[in-house]
């Protein structure tokens, strides 16, 4: 299989890219703007390619794709032009998106052009939705009723992020959503409803983030009056000073966030001396078990040695293996929610030594 990585030298698309040179069967081209980067491996091929360029599709089409996998973010202000150009090419694709409204409206815009096209296009494919929705699913089966879903992140300092990942988080930075609380839609602020939150490696200031679990979740489990997500930086005077931006922005002041993503991305940069490289995730689950009484079950995800950017492409490269060795997942436009089920990670986790621990509690 002939999978061309758009973006494959970023901060994800170059581990998508050395992950799946060491499956048999794939041939891995990594494209960026810039020719004159290196590989990400020995084996991985170089292209060329910009996906603002008005002949998108044909310079896609001469790579000969037979997957397309899309990790040049962010990915809160595009359109689906990649996903139509990889279905033109008459190739599969995946993105790992994590942009609320392109996740949202990615199938309605690409069913179409997937069906006439017999090609499976799949958003979604990072830690959320994909890991996410597996580890509530998981959950799920072992409860009478769901009450509320939280979802927390918490990357470790020093762990490498890209600059893309710097912008979508100051892209909605103060900025108001809806999210699910107590049975009702209520507003949310980016990077504010501040919180402290405990891990198994420490306790750490939390924020609101605007994800595409916010809407999918309510939708997957309406059952659930309650579907929150907040983010935990390690370093807290970082994680105040974005709270405080985004204070400023939610009151009316045009903080220039998009202009100053270069110095911020290299301010995190300076800060990692003061954290560490450990991470994690944790999905909050209430509900009431099969003996009828209120339960709240934990999952937790630690990430040590700064592998935790691992986690956000482990769902694009498990689809990328299962359709490499001919699986059949059908066709048509698909957001990444029950097609990967949390026993599938499991190989991924103990490949980068990342743990997971389940409890519960009557509550």
């Amino acid at each position: 299989m002939r999978v061309i990585v758009i973006g494959g030298l970023g901060n994800f698309g170059v581990r998508i890219c050395r992950r799946l040179s060491l499956e048999d069967g794939f041939k891995i081209v990594a494209t960026s703007r810039h020719s004159e980067r290196r590989a990400p491996a020995t084996d991985v091929e170089l292209a060329t390619l910009d996906i603002d360029h008005a002949r998108l599709a044909k310079q896609l089409k001469a790579l000969a794709p037979d997957l397309v996998i899309h990790c040049a973010g962010p990915f809160q202000n595009q359109d689906y032009r990649v996903a139509l150009a990889a279905l033109a090419c008459g190739a599969h694709y995946i993105d790992i998106a994590d942009g609320r409204a392109f996740v949202a409206g990615f199938v309605a815009a690409v069913q179409p052009a997937a069906e006439a096209a017999g090609r499976l296009a799949i958003t979604g494919a990072s830690t959320l939705p994909a890991l996410s929705s597996a580890v509530v699913d998981t959950m799920r089966n072992s409860l009478r009723a769901l009450n509320s879903i939280e979802i927390l992140i918490a990357p470790g300092q020093q762990a490498p992020r890209g600059v893309a990942t710097m912008a979508a988080v100051l892209g909605y930075a103060g900025k108001p959503f809806p999210w699910r609380a107590d049975g009702v839609w209520r507003v949310a602020h980016g990077w504010q409803e501040l919180r402290s939150e405990t891990f198994s490696f420490g306790r750490r200031l939390s924020a609101a983030c605007d994800v595409p679990d916010l809407v999918l979740l309510p939708g997957r489990y309406p059952e659930a009056s309650t579907v929150t997500f907040r983010a935990a930086l390690e370093v807290s005077v970082q994680h105040i000073a974005l709270w405080t931006l985004a204070a400023v922005r939610r009151i009316g002041v045009p903080v220039p966030l998009a202009r100053w993503v270069p110095g911020l991305n290299r301010v995190g940069n300076w800060l990692d001396r003061f954290g560490s490289g450990t991470g994690g995730m944790k999905v909050r689950v209430v509900g009431i078990d099969s003996l009828g009484q209120r339960t709240t079950n934990e999952w937790e995800l630690i990430a040590k040695d700064n592998h935790g950017p691992e986690i956000p492409c482990m769902a694009a490269v498990l689809l990328a293996m299962k359709l490499g060795r001919g699986g059949d997942m059908g066709a048509g436009a698909k957001v990444c929610m029950g097609l990967i089920p949390l026993r599938e990670f499991e190989g991924e986790f103990a490949r980068w030594n990342i743990t997971t621990q389940l409890s519960d509690s009557i509550s």
